[in-house]
């Protein structure tokens, strides 16, 4: 049961922000400029860019220290 709701969740994570970013790209093509005046248009949009970007940032600090603690290669 566990196994499956994390496989759901991880196909979910997976397709909704790509649907997300597909959608924009057909409609602007590869406009990172628009992108990122996009992202941070609204307080709300600059609120869940920030949160994630930190989250993102501490996660890979995490990964990175843990896997020097356990002698873990690449």
């Amino acid at each position: 049961m566990t196994k499956t709701l994390y496989l759901l969740l991880a196909i979910t994570g997976l397709v909704l922000p790509y649907y997300f970013f597909g959608s924009f790209l057909v409609e602007n093509g590869l406009d990172l400029v628009l992108l990122v005046n996009q992202l941070f248009a609204k307080d709300i949009s600059t609120f869940f860019a920030v949160d994630l970007l930190i989250t993102a940032i501490v996660f890979l600090s995490f990964m990175y220290r843990e896997s020097q603690r356990h002698g873990m290669k690449n």
